[in-house]
C-alpha cells in the first residue's frame, strides 16, 4: 500500500507557474490610459465595495496598507534617515471580489527628492495573485495605473454628485493625478467650457505645462485661466479638483464662501480647512467613512504637534466629516457613502444649489480592479513579458 503511494506521488506532476510582467509602455497599450473603461472599472469596484465583498489588510480587514517611515535620527552609522516629505514604503495588499476575484497589493517607495534625480515622487508596483494559491498572476508597473484609477474616482462620482450643467472646472494642483482626472471628467461632463488652473504660482511649470496638456488633448477648450491665488480658482468654479501632496509645506486654507451655490468639490489630497463646522452647510460624501475615521484616532492618539514640533494639520476632508459625527454636530447618516449611491441605496445630489464635498482617499482594492482589467486585456493581445517562476518547486 505504501509503495503505492509512493509511485502515485512520483507520477504527480506540479504545474508550471508562469506569471506575466508588464512594463509602463505594455500598460499604455493595454488600455491603463482608457478613461472611460477606468470609470466603469470603479464603479464596480465601489459596488463591491458596499457589498461588502471585498477585504483590506490588518487583523480587522480594514486598512489602508502599512508604511514605513524613516526616522529623524539614529545611532546606526549609515541609517537611512527622513530626510525630507514623502520619504517612506508602503504596502497595501487586498482582495477583491465579483468579477474580480483577485487578491493582491500596490507596492511604494515614495520620495520628494526623486524631482531632482528625474524620477516620479513616488515609484509604483502592482502585484496580482491567484486567491486560492496565492501564485502570482502578473507584476505590472503602476505610476499610471495608480493615478488613472486615482482620476477615476471623482469623474465617476460626478455623475451622482455634479449639477449635468457644469461648466467651470477648477483643477487645483496641476500634477499628474489631476491630469488623469481631468481625462476622466471630459467623459461625464461634456458641457465644460472653461478650465482653471492653481499651481503653487502663476509660474509654476506644472500649471504651464497642465495648460499645454489641455490645449493640445482638448482643443475645444479655448477658456484656460492660471490662477494666481486659490480664492481665484475656486471662486465660479461648478467642478473643483484638488489634488495637492498632504505634506505640502505652506498649504493654502480653503474658505467655503469661495464655493458658488451648487459647487462640487472633489479631494483626493490636502484640503486644509480649520471651520469645520462650515461642512454641517454641505452636503459631504466618502468613498470610505471607516479609513477616515482611523486616521482621526491616529491622529488624536498621535497628538497635534509633530516629533519635531511642528502644528499639525487635519489635511484629509473626510477626517473633517469624521469629528463632526464624533463630536455630535451631525449624525452618521449624514455622510453619505459614495459606494450607496453606486448601488442606488441612497441618493447622492438632491438639489441644484446645495454645496458637495467629495473626498476621495483611495483604497488599494482600486488598484486591483484596474490591474486586473489591464491585465485581462494584455492577455488577450499578446502583451507583455511572461516570467517563469518555476517547473517544478525545488522544495515542498
Amino acid at each position: 500500500m505504501r509503495r503505492k503511494q509512493r509511485r502515485n506521488e512520483e507520477k504527480m506532476s506540479y504545474p508550471n507557474i508562469d506569471f506575466l510582467y508588464l512594463n509602463e509602455e505594455d500598460m499604455i497599450k493595454a488600455g491603463v490610459l482608457d478613461a472611460a473603461g477606468c470609470i466603469e472599472t470603479m464603479r464596480d469596484t465601489m459596488s463591491l465595495f458596499g457589498k461588502k465583498d471585498f477585504l483590506l489588510g490588518g487583523p480587522k480587514a480594514d486598512e489602508h496598507g502599512l508604511q514605513m517611515n524613516f526616522p529623524q535620527k539614529s545611532d546606526i552609522e549609515g541609517f537611512p534617515l527622513d530626510d525630507g516629505p514623502d520619504r517612506r514604503f508602503m504596502a497595501m495588499p487586498a482582495y477583491l471580489g465579483g468579477r474580480f476575484h483577485v487578491a493582491g497589493q500596490k507596492y511604494y517607495g515614495s520620495n520628494s527628492h526623486n524631482s531632482a534625480l528625474g524620477l516620479p515622487r513616488s515609484i509604483l508596483m502592482v502585484t496580482l495573485s491567484d486567491v486560492d494559491t496565492g501564485a502570482p498572476m502578473a507584476i505590472m508597473s503602476a505610476n499610471l495605473l495608480s493615478a488613472m484609477r486615482t482620476g477615476a474616482m471623482p469623474a465617476m462620482a460626478a455623475e451622482y454628485l455634479a449639477n449635468k450643467d457644469s461648466k467651470v472646472l477648477s483643477l487645483i494642483g496641476p500634477g499628474v493625478i489631476n491630469k488623469c482626472a481631468l481625462m476622466c471628467y471630459m467623459e461625464v461632463l461634456p458641457d465644460i467650457k472653461k478650465i482653471k488652473i492653481r499651481g503653487s504660482s502663476s509660474a509654476s511649470a506644472t500649471a504651464h505645462a497642465m495648460k499645454k496638456f489641455i490645449e493640445e488633448k482638448y482643443p475645444h477648450i479655448t477658456d484656460i485661466e492660471i490662477c494666481d491665488s486659490l480664492e481665484a480658482a475656486c471662486r465660479d468654479a461648478d467642478v473643483i479638483s484638488e489634488a495637492m501632496s498632504v505634506t505640502k509645506e505652506k498649504m493654502e486654507e480653503f474658505k467655503l464662501e469661495w464655493f458658488k451655490k451648487g459647487a462640487t468639490v472633489f479631494s483626493m489630497g490636502s484640503f486644509l480647512y480649520r471651520k469645520y463646522d462650515d461642512f454641517l452647510n454641505t452636503t459631504m460624501v466618502v468613498d470610505n467613512y471607516g479609513m477616515y475615521k482611523k486616521y482621526l484616532s491616529n491622529f488624536i492618539a498621535r497628538g497635534p504637534v509633530d516629533e519635531l514640533g511642528n502644528k499639525r494639520e487635519w489635511v484629509i476632508m473626510g477626517i473633517h466629516f469624521v469629528h463632526l459625527v464624533e463630536s455630535g454636530k451631525t449624525g452618521r447618516e449624514n455622510v453619505l457613502d459614495l459606494c450607496d449611491l453606486v448601488n442606488k441605496t441612497r441618493q447622492g445630489r438632491k438639489n441644484h444649489d446645495e454645496i458637495v464635498m467629495c473626498s476621495i482617499g483611495g483604497m488599494p482594492i482600486e488598484d486591483l480592479s484596474w490591474g486586473y482589467d489591464c491585465y485581462q486585456k494584455a492577455l488577450n493581445k499578446g502583451i507583455g513579458v511572461k516570467l517563469k517562476l518555476w517547473d517544478k518547486p525545488y522544495m515542498k
